[in-house]
């Protein structure tokens, strides 16, 4: 089984206007970000697991496509993009189609071909990779319908050369600690872990926390990668969200003797680290400590 390495992204909140609700410049991270990560060696890949405008915007889409896209096509790999619940599919679709984009920005995917989702695969040096639409728009939590997951199904019923990875924006796991993660992730997580259950899917990559977090659903590793624009700082009070400048990004690598490994990579910003807002999620305003 041939090893790959796969830089996965998330959450760049970029709009038409540039920052996104709370004033934070998400051109800004991100290209600060990929300047940070030109050195990394042997990457395959890169997945971006939603929220990719913060205004749903087909604008905003096409920035974060143009600047990932760059720094993809430099390296001769693949760039590919999942849905999160701050897009919107016509947005995503008129600028990145079905999400799947070769080294040259040219379609590389199969779309699902269901209605009202964007779900896609293609295949990137035997390592299948697999794009799913947990959005449900107007709403923080996600949720994944039969049709998508009875795809998802029928894909992984034959095993790919080196394995799958699935790229979905909400997690299907959640810290219990933190209370307003668990109205915040996949809803119905187990529907899921049975359609990955025995199957060859190395890892199930997210987003959406602005924190990275690893679990299992079922026997299948988890991983959230912390935001791009924004990460949660969990020091805050269990009730409160704390959201802290410092992009971030993973490097996930597969297919080695401690396949799947997970590691996070910082941007060297001055600004790390200062506050952006505390929100009080069940009351829905912003508060002070």
């Amino acid at each position: 089984m041939r090893r790959h390495r796969v830089l996965h992204l998330s959450d760049t909140h970029v709009s038409r206007t540039g920052p996104d609700e709370d004033g934070v410049d998400g051109v800004t991270a991100l290209r600060g970000l990929l300047r940070d990560l030109r050195r990394v060696p042997q990457l395959d890949l890169v997945v971006v697991s939603g929220d990719i405008a913060d205004d749903g915007s087909e604008e905003g889409c096409a920035v974060v496509r143009d600047l990932v896209g760059e720094f993809a096509g430099a390296r001769g790999i693949p760039h590919i993009y999942s849905t999160g619940n701050h897009d919107r599919r016509d947005g995503f679709t008129a600028a990145l189609g079905c999400g799947h984009l070769g080294p040259d920005g040219s379609a590389i995917g199969r779309s699902a071909e269901l209605d009202d989702v964007i779900a896609a695969v293609s295949e990137v040096n035997g390592l299948r990779v697999i794009t799913l639409d947990s959005l449900v728009p107007g709403s923080p939590h996600g949720e994944l319908g039969r049709n998508q997951l009875n795809w998802l199904t029928t894909e992984l019923a034959t095993p790919a050369p080196s394995g799958s990875i699935v790229v979905l924006h909400h997690p299907p796991v959640s810290l219990d600690a933190v209370v307003f993660m668990r109205s915040a992730v996949l809803q119905q997580p187990d529907e899921l872990g049975q359609a990955l259950a025995g199957t060859d899917v190395h890892a199930v990559l997210c987003g959406h926390l602005h924190h990275q977090l690893s679990g299992r659903l079922g026997q299948t590793p988890v991983w959230a990668t912390p935001g791009v624009i924004t990460r949660m700082d969990l020091t805050a009070p269990p009730a409160l969200a704390r959201g802290v400048l410092g992009a971030c990004a993973s490097v996930i690598d597969l297919g080695g003797p401690s396949d799947p490994m997970f590691h996070t990579l910082h941007a060297r910003t001055p600004d790390t680290g200062k506050e952006v807002y505390v929100y009080d999620p069940v009351a829905g305003v912003h508060v002070q400590e």
